[in-house]
């Protein structure tokens, strides 16, 4: 469902402004419906009242829970059942001081085909509409119901491309800016590099953060890595997101899925430095969560922690993060891949129990 398909659908019930926003902040925000002979949604549209329980069964068959998979930080890995039957995974991310948050996915699969990544071997199935976008966000306010602000934060880094489900994507991003109270920079779309993106995010009535996935220096490695990600040399995908950086304010993340013996050599660290020093940037260095056949490995931890010191004695401001899902084999796309594996007998497996 696209949420285009939703305000048509209120509008035909009567629907008008003040009505369509009360649905969508009770729906994004995971809200009790108003009690009693004088709330709000007694005031609405009768077609509109009568129509209102089975809409809200309807949404909430968009996004389902179909596996939690708990992580030792804090986090879970969630397969979600959409209402097709395909799956995606989304991520409920550690609540810290300033609350938690989640990472959802905008494509069932992806086209880009990252060589070290699960989602990118299965190919892209469909897209996803903008309302099973925000239902995720939903599922995961309910998931953490009754502890405070346990969804301060939404990430666009699950499974897909976002840049390629443009139009859905920001739709997404300006009902979850609006009717979902998310601060603008707190919603961080994330993409390997579109030059739509760059024309299109700073025309948003709500403009997100960025992440740019860069993951080498080197353009000739990063075309081998990144193999249908658009023709830009690291250079310039720094360059567009530093004009984005400067247009909004936010810095600009770039991720570096870290992989031994290909990107986290001495060089990698000068070429990062000539690139990001005086930037509005934030590095994000990244440990492979190992995916089967694929022939990458993550570095040590000491490793990746030298190069995270270096980094930031050189002026580049570094985190070093744990990939969640790591502790529980759940790297994105793992989950779902196990999910569809054919099981003994030829049979499809489709639930998987979760891990405790």
């Amino acid at each position: 469902m696209r949420l285009a398909d939703l305000l048509d659908r209120l509008h035909a019930l009567g629907a008008g402004p003040a009505h369509v926003q009360r649905v969508l902040r009770h729906w994004v925000q995971a809200a009790e419906h108003d009690r009693g002979a004088h709330a709000p949604e007694h005031f609405y549209p009768k077609p509109l009242l009568e129509a209102l329980p089975g809409l809200r069964d309807e949404l909430a068959g968009l996004a389902r829970l179909n596996a939690s998979h708990p992580g030792e930080d804090g986090s879970a890995r969630l397969l979600v059942g959409l209402h097709d039957g395909q799956m995606v995974e989304s991520v409920l991310l550690p609540v810290g001081p300033k609350g938690g948050g989640v990472c959802v996915s905008t494509q069932v699969g992806c086209a880009v085909g990252c060589r070290f990544c699960m989602t990118g071997q299965g190919g892209l199935v469909r897209q996803l509409g903008s309302a099973e976008i925000v239902a995720q966000v939903v599922l995961a306010r309910r998931q953490r119901a009754g502890l405070q602000n346990g969804v301060r934060r939404v990430v666009f880094m699950g499974m897909g491309e976002p840049a390629h489900n443009l139009d859905e994507v920001m739709d997404a991003i300006e009902v979850l800016g609006t009717a979902g109270n998310i601060g603008h920079k707190e919603l961080v779309f994330s993409t390997v590099g579109d030059a739509r993106v760059f024309e299109r995010l700073p025309a948003g009535r709500v403009k997100p953060a960025l992440a740019l996935s860069l993951h080498t220096t080197k353009p000739e490695l990063r075309a081998d890595l990144l193999p249908r990600a658009p023709a830009l040399t690291p250079a310039e995908l720094v360059t567009l997101g530093e004009a984005y950086a400067q247009a909004t304010g936010y810095p600009i993340q770039y991720q570096w899925t870290l992989l031994e013996g290909v990107n986290d050599g001495d060089d990698e660290l000068e070429g990062i430095a000539t690139l990001l020093t005086g930037k509005r940037a934030m590095m994000n260095l990244i440990p492979f969560n190992s995916v089967e056949g694929s022939g990458y490995q993550r570095p040590s931890w000491e490793r990746a922690a030298e190069m995270a010191r270096w980094l930031n004695r050189r002026g580049v401001l570094t985190r070093l993060r744990r990939s969640a899902g790591q502790d529980v084999d759940a790297g994105c796309g793992q989950l779902r891949a196990r999910a569809e594996r054919p099981a003994r007998g030829g049979q499809r497996v489709i639930g998987i129990a979760p891990s405790a």
